[in-house]
């Protein structure tokens, strides 16, 4: 018998479609074993025409402009907007996205990226019998690009994108909440802070603050590392600069007056994360849901306009962290939370009960039953 074979979609256009698309291949895996095959395609780099295959490569240089990037997000964000793109390119991307689909062939298609649905599903035709299902990966302002009504199934992260789906005429019937797929290492238990620290050579008795930019180590990292080392708090400081070779060198030249731990890009982040007692970072959804799951309250120091506004949003709403897009801003709370144990304690109990650690694995059975491996899942949840 013939093994359902799964395509999923994704761009390096931001480091979470990457991320979503490898914790879904990963919780397939686990969920399912060797009774599905997998691949992924990032249809930009790999399909599209130029000058749209240079877009992972241009996206960083592109969001160097923010202002400039979040009025096009808006400009662009609406049915009717979304329609004329999708129409105009059409002519442009039909070889690019049939070819990609002939070259792949699938039972179904996954897409982890907005760009990616209208063309691909028109791409498809009317009488498709590979089925469609798209991963929606920004929690609350998600562009109206994301939402395609001829998808079997729109899995997004939070109640506020199933809301903005309807919104956009997409039939709730399709629409399911299931939170942001994240990497199985991400969701094991806590484990013992006083065990993790000693494994990675922390301090055991200070307030550990982990500052992180993504794994291209983005945001203001070092003037927010320079701030905390200046302020006198006492607390301990690790930083995590990625990919980021440059930053890396400079946080290794600096001088520090508190504790520091500086790393360049690790595989460790899990534990960093159970082990610290706050995070500092920009607003991108995969790390919002990791903090979460780690209960680790969030002071986010940065957030692109356009798709990341709405994460800023989420996090006051649900109470597990904190606007501060300043530097003093982030010390001030720092210190307010060193003073005030009890509320940084509450913060971290709001993001244990937001958390969604079942994410990839919810997302994985909802493939599973559209190719008869396991029963639909039926709640809401």
């Amino acid at each position: 018998m013939k093994k359902p074979h799964i395509l999923v979609l994704f761009s390096d256009t931001g480091g979470g479609h990457r991320s979503a698309s490898e914790a879904i291949i990963e919780a397939l895996g686990l969920e399912f074993g060797d009774s599905v095959t997998t691949e992924m395609v990032d249809f930009f780099k790999e399909y599209a025409p130029i000058p749209f295959n240079k877009m992972p490569e241009l996206y960083p240089q592109m969001v160097k402009a923010p202002q400039l990037w979040g009025a096009g997000f808006y400009a662009t964000d609406g049915r009717p907007q979304a329609r004329v793109l999708t129409t105009a390119f059409w002519p442009y991307t039909a070889r690019a996205a049939k070819t990609l689909l002939n070259s792949h062939p699938s039972d179904i298609v996954i897409t982890t990226h907005p760009v990616a649905n209208s063309v691909m599903l028109k791409a498809l035709g009317k009488n498709r019998t590979r089925r469609f299902i798209t991963v929606v990966t920004d929690p609350v302002t998600t562009h109206a690009l994301w939402f395609d009504r001829r998808a079997d199934l729109i899995l997004v992260p939070t109640e506020y994108a199933r809301e903005r789906a309807i919104f956009y005429h997409m039939p709730p019937k399709k629409v399911f909440v299931v939170g942001q797929p994240i990497s199985d290492r991400y969701c094991a238990p806590l484990g013992d802070k006083h065990t993790l620290r000693k494994k990675l050579g922390w301090p055991q008795d200070k307030m550990i603050v982990l500052l992180i930019g993504g794994g291209d180590g983005m945001g203001p990292i070092f003037a927010n590392a320079e701030a905390i080392d200046a302020s006198g708090l006492d607390l301990g400081l690790v930083v995590v600069a990625g990919r980021n070779e440059r930053l890396k060198a400079k946080l290794d030249a600096h001088k520090w007056k508190i504790p520091a731990r500086v790393y360049g890009f690790t595989r460790d982040l899990p534990d960093f994360m159970r082990a610290a007692d706050v995070v500092v970072t920009k607003a991108g959804p995969g790390t919002i849901a990791e903090a979460l799951i780690a209960g680790l309250p969030i002071i986010l120091n940065a957030r692109l306009p356009g798709q990341e506004d709405g994460n800023v949003t989420f996090v006051q709403k649900e109470r597990v962290g904190v606007w501060a897009p300043r530097s003093d801003r982030v010390v001030r709370t720092l210190e307010k939370w060193l003073k005030n144990p009890e509320e940084r304690e509450r913060f971290a109990a709001n993001c244990l009960a937001a958390a969604r650690p079942e994410s990839a694995r919810l997302v994985a059975r909802f493939i599973g039953s559209q190719v008869g491996l396991c029963p639909a899942p039926v709640e809401q949840v």
